[in-house]
Formats: C-alpha cells, sequence, structure tokens
C-alpha cells in the first residue's frame, strides 16, 4: 500500500477537479434547455464523491516524495481512470459502455476517433465535452511529456531532463510550478484561436469547441463533415497556423514567444519539423496539380491543411482525401507514423526519436567504412549516448511491433486488412481517421466489432503513454 497509496490519493483529487469541470457542459445544457444536463449532474456527483472518497481514505500518504515507480504508476492508472470516468455522461446516449468508453479515450488521448453520428443534432453540453476531453488530455500530454517522461527515461526522453530535476528538486512541486506556466500560455492560445475562428466566420459555440480540438491536436468536431462543413478558406488558415502550433515543443513555443523570438529556429527537432512539413505539403500541392484535383491555390490550401492536420495528429478532415489516389493512400499512411515534436500535444513517433535514429545509422555506416573513427551521434549540440540512442531505437522496434499485433488482432475479429492495419496506425498514433471505408477520412469507427473498440482504445492508451509506461507495470520486477 505504501506504494500505491499517494497514487490513489492524486487520482482522487484528478476525479475532484474532473467532477467540477462536469459541471460546465451542465450548465451549457441548461442554458440551452437541454435535459441532458441531469446525465452530467449524475456523473459530476458520482466521480465527485469517488474522487473524495479516495482523497479522505489515502490522506495520511504524504505527496512530497513520489518516487519514480509511483510517477509510472499514476501516469497509466491517471489516463485509464479518467476516460473510464469521463465515459458516463456518453451513455445517456444510449450507446453502451464499449463505444462511451471508446469516445472518451479517443478525447483524452487527443485521438479523435469517433462513434458517434448525428454530431449537427447533438446536445450542446456533450459536444463541449468531447472538446473539453480533448484539451485537458492535451495539458496533460504536455505536462507528461516535459516532467515525467524525462524522469521516467522512456524512449529517449532523458535528454529532455531539466536542471531541476538533475538536482532531484520533488515532483509535485514541480508539477505545480510547470502546470502553472503551461496552463497559462495554452489558455492564451486557445482563446486566440477561438478569437481568429470567429472573425473566420464560425459561430462562437464551434469557436470554442474547434479552438480547443485544434491546440490539443485532438480533431474533433462539432458536425459530421468536421472542417469540410465551414467551407472557409480563413477558418482552413487558422486551422493550419494552430494545428502548427501543437506540433511544436511546448516550452520551445513558449519561450518564442515570452523570450526569444529565434528559439523555434534554434531548435533541430522544431526546424527539422517545419521543414518536412513544408517539403511534404509542396509534394503533395504538385501532386495535386498534377492530378488536376484542385486549382493550384486551392491544391496548396488542400496540401498543407491535410498534411499538417495528419502529422500533427489533429486529424480534421476537408472530406476524403483518400480519393486524391493510391499514391497518397500510401503517403498519408506513412505521415500516421511521424507525429510532431517532442514536448508538443501530438501523437506519433516524434521528430526527436527519427532525428537519433537516422543520426545512429549515419554513424554506423561511417563506422563501417573507417572502424578506426570515433563518430558521435549529436543532437543539436549534446552528444547521444550510446544508451539514449539504444531506448530510442527499442522504441521504434516495440512501436512497430504493436501496430503490427494490433493489425493481427483486429484482423482476427473480422476487419479487412486495410481497416486493421490503418485503424491500428492511427490508434497507436493518436491520429484519428484511418484509410478505406470504414474509417477513413469520411467514415466513423461506428460500425466496427465492439471487441475491436476494445482493442483500439486500448492501442491509443498505449501510444499516449508511449507504451514503455504502460509496459513496465507488467514486469514482475516493478512490485518487488
Amino acid at each position: 500500500m505504501a506504494l500505491v497509496g499517494p497514487v490513489l490519493r492524486v487520482l482522487g483529487y484528478f476525479l475532484v477537479g474532473l467532477a467540477i469541470l462536469m459541471l460546465a457542459p451542465a450548465l451549457l445544457d441548461i442554458y440551452f434547455s437541454n435535459p441532458d444536463w441531469i446525465a452530467f449532474a449524475l456523473s459530476s456527483l458520482f466521480v465527485g464523491l469517488f474522487g473524495l472518497l479516495l482523497a479522505v481514505s489515502t490522506a495520511n500518504y504524504k505527496l512530497e516524495h513520489l518516487t519514480i515507480r509511483q510517477a509510472f504508476l499514476l501516469t497509466t492508472a491517471s489516463w485509464i481512470v479518467m476516460p473510464v470516468c469521463g465515459a458516463l455522461p456518453f451513455l445517456s446516449l444510449g450507446i453502451g459502455f464499449e463505444n462511451a468508453f471508446f469516445e472518451s479515450v479517443s478525447g483524452f488521448t487527443t485521438t479523435g476517433s469517433t462513434v458517434l453520428i448525428g454530431l449537427d443534432g447533438m446536445p450542446p453540453g456533450l459536444l463541449f465535452w468531447r472538446s473539453l476531453t480533448q484539451w485537458i488530455g492535451g495539458v496533460g500530454i504536455i505536462v507528461m511529456a516535459i516532467l515525467l517522461m524525462p524522469l521516467l527515461r522512456i524512449g529517449g526522453m532523458q535528454l529532455f531532463r531539466t536542471e531541476s530535476s538533475d538536482r532531484g528538486e520533488k515532483i509535485v512541486a514541480r508539477a505545480t510550478d510547470l502546470t502553472r506556466l503551461i496552463g497559462g500560455v495554452y489558455i492564451m492560445l486557445t482563446l486566440t484561436c477561438m478569437i481568429l475562428y470567429v472573425f473566420s466566420g464560425m459561430s462562437l459555440f464551434d469557436a470554442v469547441n474547434h479552438a480547443m480540438t485544434t491546440l490539443s491536436s485532438g480533431g474533433f468536431s462539432t458536425h459530421d463533415a468536421s472542417f469540410a462543413y465551414f467551407e472557409s478558406t480563413a477558418a482552413e488558415w487558422v486551422a493550419v497556423v494552430f494545428m502548427l502550433a501543437s506540433g511544436l515543443p511546448f516550452v520551445v513555443l513558449i519561450k518564442s514567444l515570452t523570450k526569444n523570438p529565434k528559439a523555434l529556429l534554434q531548435d533541430p527537432q522544431a526546424r527539422v519539423f517545419i521543414l518536412l512539413i513544408i517539403v511534404l505539403s509542396s509534394l503533395t500541392a504538385l501532386y495535386l496539380g498534377i492530378e488536376n484535383k484542385f486549382t493550384f491555390g486551392r491544391a496548396v490550401v488542400e496540401a498543407l491543411f491535410v498534411v499538417i492536420s495528419i502529422i500533427t495528429t489533429t486529424g480534421y478532415g476537408l472530406g476524403d482525401y483518400t480519393a486524391w489516389g493510391p499514391p497518397m493512400m500510401g503517403f498519408f499512411l506513412m505521415l500516421t507514423f511521424i507525429g510532431g515534436c517532442t514536448g508538443s500535444t501530438s501523437g506519433g513517433i516524434k521528430i526527436f526519436r527519427f532525428i537519433v535514429f537516422f543520426g545512429t545509422v549515419r554513424a554506423y555506416m561511417n563506422k563501417m567504412i573507417r572502424p578506426d573513427q570515433v563518430v558521435p551521434v549529436r543532437y543539436g549540440d549534446t552528444k547521444i549516448t550510446p544508451e539514449l540512442a539504444f531506448s530510442v531505437l527499442a522504441f521504434l522496434v516495440v512501436y512497430m511491433a504493436t501496430v503490427g499485433l494490433i493489425t493481427v488482432i483486429l484482423g482476427g475479429l473480422g476487419l479487412d486488412l486495410v481497416t486493421a492495419m490503418s485503424a491500428a496506425t492511427t490508434a497507436v498514433s493518436n491520429v484519428g481517421p484511418g484509410l478505406g471505408d470504414v474509417v477513413g477520412p469520411i467514415g466513423n469507427f461506428a460500425d466496427i466489432p465492439n471487441s475491436a473498440k476494445i482493442v483500439l482504445s486500448a492501442a491509443m492508451l498505449l501510444g499516449r503513454l508511449e507504451l514503455f509506461t504502460v509496459l513496465v507495470l507488467f514486469n514482475p520486477q516493478f512490485w518487488r
């Protein structure tokens, strides 16, 4: 109990906070005279009482000295318990727990896959709750990536350890300060995005929801047609800018906004990320122009929007981009794996790991040519240690193996190969839409078997928690 007690206490506080947040959509439904407010009120009451019970029953456990093992446990437990409780309001739709849990997990992990149909006529409180789960998840992901992952040494993340973590300062104290800083900037960017969406022609309700799901790289929309509903080039450009921001390293983004405007260009992964988007968007626009899919100007907008939407794992749709031709199918599947920068709200493998991977491969090939030569692998000015390079390579292997395993499981549950592979990839990478008619950009996950939804829910959680955070709990050594 010494290991679990402090974790349960923090979890109790989290649930009380979640219960308070559930009152916001309840008030929204009351304002619009929608009876669905009762579902949120009851859910808030249940979650709040459960959270209080956890917090009070573990009040004797101090929180000042959370260990690394407790950090692992808290991170995983939070991302499981919060979606379970967050699923309660969705039960009012009569969709069953499997669907409600899938929708909630997709929200908190900022994946954006959905099983809901008829969003345009759905209660406003429920639409707002979907967006809010992604916005909450986005903040949690940034804090986890910047504070916890370096301490847990997941997939090379130890490179991003701060000076405070090297000095062994208290995890909870650092989390409080960091969350306050991140929260302030996150709210500021969300409000800016919302205002620009309003100026681009969105209603206030749509603007609030889409601002939350843009900054969190979530991709939930208030309309079945997603972003195509608005038919606004201005809104698409606003989305492009803020989706791009969601894929950048948040600490570096804060630094560039507050201290050093050149900070983004000085960061190795931010430079690679921006360059990659420019190159891939240009190639896509060129293809669309050659194939006469759009006019040149429209091809640029479509290419930039879709490439950024996928690579940042936001997942907004402007229509069925899989209809652009077979070459684009493979291209978009590749983009699904990449992801944004480390320390952003994006999912995927992350740019940092690709930099280390290709640097390690290049160093190995140079070593083959000249065995006596010492060939260091560098990330900017930082020398990559063999341990860090190994952890990145291990992450890549486990990542691809996880996608492969889930593809096989989904195939065994009755999904065709294209649907199974793209669903597995989009779930582990937290992108949202997959490929094909069933789970593609104009499809929906409602029609896949409930057993497949549970598998994909687990895949979304695994991907969001960088795999090893969860897998380490299955190591018997962890519990000794």
